[in-house]
């Protein structure tokens, strides 16, 4: 009678008793990973904020000293500054505008059944694949170089002469080349939620006199959203540090016309090697990239929760 009483006192423990238990045992194998987690993101976040106070330049380190404020003040001031953050967001929001559209219209169309269906797709997903520096140069040197490039020989076939894209259009240059890398995410990402669509769905809205585009507007677009969310948020956290596609490209020119955050902070810290300044314009950098996620987190959030 008593070890029946024991056993079902001992089946009966709470469950709270069990979690704070399995949490014990488990602690002291995560504990390190954890550790070295915080202290891999910790570090370099301190070491910025210190050197965000300090008057550091590399061409004279022995004149270091504790200014306070004073980069802050100085990068604030500073016109360049600015144009850099106007041009981000011109930059993130031309992109995502690109991406996410032809994405959309993209996954409808491989959605459809065609001959070759699997390998215009092997195709269309290839380019995420091909890392920032080398297409940055296939595009610079093989499709925009205004004498030898496959865009200069088409417009002088068309007689409307060779276009510098570089020099003339930079922006809309880079603009093309990341849209281009991008593109392949959003088609996998709205592709792979397009195809979970009940297609009982579909043809029920056919049957009551739906044509395609009442389709796309009423059924497809509001299944959709939650894709696009997901898309925009990742999208944006990559193209706030867009780095490599202008560097070898434009090299932030001509002037400032593609200098964003990113490669305004690259200037100041190895160019003028004013590490104060960079730590300083990378804390701000910071700032705005927490505003951005915390609102596209919301924005998330809030279609999840639709």
């Amino acid at each position: 009678m008593s070890s029946s009483v024991a056993v079902k006192h001992h089946r009966e423990t709470p469950p709270a008793q069990q979690r704070s238990k399995r949490q014990a045992s488990t602690l002291p194998l995560v504990a390190p990973s954890v550790i070295a987690l915080l202290l891999w993101m910790i570090v370099p976040l301190v070491m910025t904020v210190w050197f965000s106070f300090q008057r550091y330049n590399l061409l004279n380190p022995d004149a270091r000293k504790f200014i306070g404020i004073e980069n802050f003040t100085f990068i604030l001031s500073d016109p360049a500054l600015w144009t850099s953050i106007g041009i981000t967001i011109i930059l993130v929001v031309s992109v995502l505008a690109i991406t996410i559209g032809l994405g959309t219209l993209l996954a409808i169309l491989f959605d459809q059944d065609f001959y070759g269906q699997g390998i215009a797709r092997v195709l269309a997903i290839s380019p995420f694949f091909v890392m920032p520096t080398v297409s940055a140069l296939v595009w610079k040197n093989m499709l925009m170089h205004p004498v030898n490039g496959l865009f200069a020989q088409f417009t002088r076939g068309l007689g409307l002469g060779a276009i510098d894209w570089f020099a003339d259009f930079p922006l809309l240059a880079i603009i093309i080349i990341v849209s281009w890398e991008w593109l392949p995410f959003a088609l996998l990402i709205l592709l792979t939620a397009i195809q979970s669509l009940d297609h009982d769905q579909l043809e029920a809205a056919r049957m009551d006199g739906a044509n395609a585009l009442a389709l796309f507007r009423f059924v497809m677009l509001p299944h959709l959203s939650r894709a696009i969310a997901v898309v925009a948020m990742i999208e944006t956290i990559f193209f706030l540090t867009i780095f490599a596609e202008i560097f070898v490209t434009t090299g932030g020119g001509p002037g400032v016309a593609t200098t964003n955050l990113a490669y305004y902070i690259f200037l100041r810290a190895l160019l003028e090697f004013d590490v104060g300044g960079a730590s300083a314009g990378g804390l701000i950098a910071v700032i705005l990239a927490n505003i951005a996620a915390i609102f596209l987190m919301r924005s998330v959030a809030r279609n999840l929760d639709t």
